[in-house]
């Protein structure tokens, strides 16, 4: 039997994304794929707190090659998994679940664009979503992820099992996405810019995403932004401090309150150095957030202005035992710059490729003490249902929340 992923969609749809959110970011075509090495890195962020509809993980993939693939498929495995608890499946444009009467294999295929190049990486969502019926008691259920490709030689570093689990616990439960870094991007120019590749001497930016799906709030909000070398951040941004190097950025709030099911957009501005070579794929990027604290949803003494003092709220510490991120698998991600071959000038100067979708201006209010107004990428594309809320934490001029 085989059920077309119509159903999948609008099931993973209306329990968990009706409060979700999705990503779409235009990238540039690969060239034609030759041989090359997929590897499967990771599966993370499959564990759910107590009181949330369920929740959103990633696999995540890196091309550990020389070449691009002409075409990559996920597949998981759920024979394991009791679906009159919960719905775990990868997901993309293209899916299909095969099994006798019930669900036991997800074939997914990747798109061609999303198809990670040389050196670079991709994420594929995968949906944890309870049946509130059933799922009133913790559970837990084995799921292996594997990938397929034609052009794959090594299929030794092609699979992981993960173990998904429902969990009665209460808790904060950030995690963190990061896009590979292939355009350049002048955050001063005042008009629209268009979509062109990324070159030495080139201004761009690292898109980063945080998102709390635990059901308490995080008090307070640390995170930790590194550079691939060859890669320096373009400027300070508030309440946030540099290494030596500019490379490591520290930004810190600690009166933030990082509400369930809100989103942090996190633009920072950087700088290919005019030296780095061209083409190639600069990795060892990555971003890391964490939680200071914790606060229940449902204290009077939440805040809702997130420029507010907290006043005398009792609020735990990460030290305190009490406190943890519940699933701190998915609190980091890595990514790479891409940089193409070609003479590129400070703050995205060079010649033009054209095309792609245009950078449009976006002025954006400051939350939480780290961020400001900047041009933001139109390609760059947030689809928000009801109770979803998105921050946009940039750097630029402050402007306090009304």
């Amino acid at each position: 039997m085989i059920f077309r992923n119509r159903s999948l969609a609008r099931l993973g749809a209306a329990a968990l994304l009706a409060s979700g959110v999705f990503t779409a970011m235009g990238t540039p075509a690969h060239a034609a794929g030759t041989e090359t090495d997929l590897a499967l890195q990771a599966v993370v962020g499959m564990k759910t707190t107590a009181n949330a509809e369920g929740k959103f993980g990633w696999v995540k993939i890196s091309n550990m090659g020389a070449g691009t693939p002409t075409e990559l498929i996920v597949k998981a495995d759920v024979s394991k998994v009791d679906f009159d608890k919960a719905l775990i499946s990868p997901f993309t444009e293209d899916c299909t679940m095969d099994g006798d009467g019930r669900p036991e294999l997800v074939t997914c295929k990747v798109a061609k664009e999303d198809i990670p190049g040389p050196g670079e990486t991709a994420e594929v969502l995968v949906f944890v979503v309870k049946n509130p019926d059933a799922a009133r008691e913790a559970y837990s259920a084995p799921v292996t992820f594997s990938i397929e490709s034609p052009d794959d030689t090594d299929k030794s570093n092609n699979s992981a099992t993960a173990t998904v689990e429902i969990t009665t616990d209460s808790g904060v439960d950030l995690g963190v996405v990061v896009q590979d870094v292939k355009t350049r991007f002048d955050p001063e120019a005042e008009e629209e810019q268009p979509a062109a590749p990324l070159r030495p001497g080139d201004s761009a930016i690292v898109f980063g995403q945080v998102i709390n799906q635990g059901d308490l709030i995080g008090k307070g909000v640390k995170l930790t932004f590194r550079l691939p070398e060859g890669v320096t951040f373009a400027g300070p941004v508030e309440a946030c401090t540099y290494g030596a190097d500019k490379r490591t950025a520290v930004c810190e709030d600690k009166a933030f309150q990082f509400e369930p099911q809100m989103v942090l957009f996190l633009p920072m501005p950087v700088v290919v150095d005019k030296g780095v070579k061209a083409p190639s794929t600069l990795p060892g990027g990555s971003l890391e957030a964490e939680a200071l604290g914790s606060l229940p949803v449902d204290s009077p003494l939440a805040r809702k202005s997130t420029r507010s003092t907290i006043g005398k709220a009792e609020v735990l510490s990460a030290a305190d035992p009490r406190f943890t991120d519940l699933d701190p698998t998915d609190n980091k991600d890595d990514y790479a710059v891409v940089v193409a071959a070609g003479t590129g000038g400070e703050g995205g100067g060079g010649d033009g490729d054209g095309g792609g979708l245009p950078v449009t201006g976006a002025q954006t209010t400051l939350i939480g003490g780290i961020g400001g107004a900047v041009l933001v990428a139109g390609a760059v594309m947030f689809v928000v249902a009801r109770r979803r809320r998105i921050v946009l934490v940039t750097p630029g001029d402050e402007k306090p929340t009304a």
